[in-house]
Parts: C-alpha cells; sequence; structure tokens
C-alpha cells in the first residue's frame, strides 16, 4: 500500500468523515491546534531570544529553559494530538500539498534542532550560563530555531490557501 492509498483511506475512515463534516468540531480542533502552536513556538521564541542575549539578559539560560520546558512540551503534545486529527479529516487533500509537505520537513528540522543543540552546545551551558551574550554556536542554533518555527507557522497557513 502506498502512502497516497493509506491516506485515502484515512480520509475514508467514520472519525475523519464525522470531523470534517462537523460544523463545530473541525473548527474547535483547529483553534486548539492554533493555541498549542502559539505555546509552543512562544517558549521556544523566549529561549530563543535569551540565547540571542535580546531578552531576559540577566537571567540564566538554564533557569530560563528549565522553566518554559514544561509549557514547551504541553503545547508540543496539545498542537501533535491536534494536528493528527486534522490529518486525519483532510488527509487526502494533505497528502497532495506540496505545501503540507514543507511544513512537516520544517517540523522534522524544527524537532532535530533542539536535539542537536541539546547534545552538543548545552552540554558546556555551565560556562555561559549567566553571560548575556552566548556562543556564536548557541545564537546560530537559536536563529535557526525561529525561523524553523516561523516557517512552520506560515506553511500551516498557507496550506489552506493552495
Amino acid at each position: 500500500m502506498t502512502l497516497f492509498q493509506i491516506c485515502h483511506w484515512l480520509n475514508d475512515t467514520r472519525l475523519a468523515t464525522s470531523i470534517r463534516e462537523s460544523e463545530v468540531v473541525f473548527p474547535v480542533i483547529e483553534a486548539v491546534h492554533v493555541l498549542a502552536i502559539a505555546l509552543l513556538a512562544g517558549t521556544v521564541a523566549i529561549v530563543d531570544l535569551r540565547l540571542l542575549g535580546l531578552i531576559l539578559k540577566r537571567e540564566r539560560v538554564s533557569l530560563v529553559a528549565g522553566r518554559l520546558l514544561p509549557l514547551t512540551w504541553a503545547g508540543f503534545a496539545v498542537m501533535l494530538a491536534s494536528g493528527a486529527l486534522l490529518f486525519l479529516a483532510e488527509a487526502a487533500k494533505s497528502c497532495a500539498n506540496p505545501v503540507f509537505r514543507l511544513k512537516m520537513l520544517l517540523l522534522l528540522a524544527a524537532g532535530l534542532n533542539p536535539l542537536v543543540f541539546h547534545r552538543t552546545i548545552y552540554r558546556s551551558v555551565a560556562e555561559w550560563d549567566q553571560a548575556p551574550v552566548v556562543p556564536r554556536r548557541a545564537r546560530v542554533m537559536a536563529l535557526l530555531s525561529l525561523s524553523l518555527w516561523s516557517g512552520i507557522i506560515v506553511a500551516g497557513r498557507a496550506i489552506a490557501y493552495y
């Protein structure tokens, strides 16, 4: 079975049809999805802006990141669940949409970015935790993160118009 066939099968399930045809359920899921992305991207942006030395310069990076991480994960979990339901409701249409595929690639890259950051640069955070200007590599990762999340949000909005 091909990916396209799987998407069509998902699209034709009873749950997908119920979500898609509801005048209330689909818009509610979409609103929850947008709010979850706002929570996720907002908390990520705060950490990234701290890494860039633009906000909270007097706060330790580890403290800012540590306090926001639970909210980031909550936003991620709700975004993932609501996004899966939105995809299910329009699986066939999404599968054929190049903007949707771009969003998925950007999401993958945005997910790999903190993994790389925490396995490399962040390991030495004790050395630069309180510095108003963090190492260049950390700033580059923060810029990449902001760019990826901005791209995800723009692509997400563009899906409906393609």
